[in-house]
């Protein structure tokens, strides 16, 4: 059974010290074979703060890792930057790859760069990408459990946050459940969630993760990050930071049946 841990919108610049050793001290004990970063790694794209969380995913000494872009991580004030190169700085500290792909016998994930130099934070899934991800999905071994990472939601629970949803995710949730995905996760809105999306060929589901390090928290939830577990049973699970505690506790999880 290959494990996954999901960290999203840890804004360095603005951690927190009790969130960092919590998930340093969860992360030994679980022993993820994967660690995702779906986005906003920074708050001010700043080469200090990309330091501090390339410093701080060494830490958690995971074997594999998939890290993408948010639209924090590309500069905001610095125009000539943002306009000339907007990854410059997130490249420094993780390369140069925007997109990626992870593969076991279980599990397959494949991560879109969905930041786009022009957005402030609106995010944006080209035609061009949805189906490239959809025949990659296509080409998946039978018994594979198939993730598409992105940073901003294909899906939300409150009418606040429909404007955070990613520009073109009604093409790419149609055409990526239809080449057989099992679920899209994403953060973005420091929100975690797990439900189904409607009106679809087969069962896709939204996985959202919160914030995992920031003192940036919504809705009275403290710091989240979620395990997705492949193989036979694979669920994703939540877990929150309680801070009485100082450790990550599991609060829900959820079996990802196909459809």
């Amino acid at each position: 059974m290959t494990t996954v841990l999901q960290l999203s919108d840890p804004h360095f610049g603005t951690e927190r010290r009790l969130a960092m050793d919590a998930l340093q001290t969860f992360c030994a004990a679980l022993r993820p074979d994967l660690l995702l970063v779906t986005g906003d790694i920074t708050q001010r794209a700043r080469t200090a703060e990309f330091d501090a969380a390339r410093a701080f995913l060494d830490r958690l000494a995971v074997p594999e890792r998939l890290v993408l872009p948010g639209n924090h991580d590309i500069p905001l004030f610095d125009l000539v930057e943002r306009a000339l190169h907007p990854y410059r700085r997130y490249a420094r500290a993780f390369g140069a790859a925007l997109e990626g792909e992870y593969e076991r016998d279980d599990l397959l994930v494949l991560s879109v760069n969905t930041t786009r130099r022009w957005r402030h934070r609106h995010g944006e899934v080209s035609p061009a990408q949805v189906e490239r991800v959809a025949q990659r999905l296509a080409r998946a071994r039978s018994g594979q459990l198939r993730l598409v990472a992105v940073h901003q939601p294909v899906a939300v629970t409150e009418d606040g946050d429909v404007e955070n949803l990613l520009r073109g995710h009604p093409l790419a949730v149609q055409r990526w459940a239809q080449a057989g995905a099992d679920a899209v996760v994403g953060g973005h809105i420091h929100l975690p969630y797990v439900l189904p999306l409607p009106g679809l060929a087969r069962t896709l589901w939204a996985v959202q993760a919160g914030t995992a390090l920031s003192h940036r928290l919504r809705g009275g939830i403290s710091n989240s990050v979620n395990v997705i577990h492949a193989g036979p049973g694979a669920r994703v699970e939540r877990w929150d930071l309680d801070d009485a505690s100082q450790s990550f506790r599991r609060v829900a999880s959820t079996l990802l049946t196909a459809g």
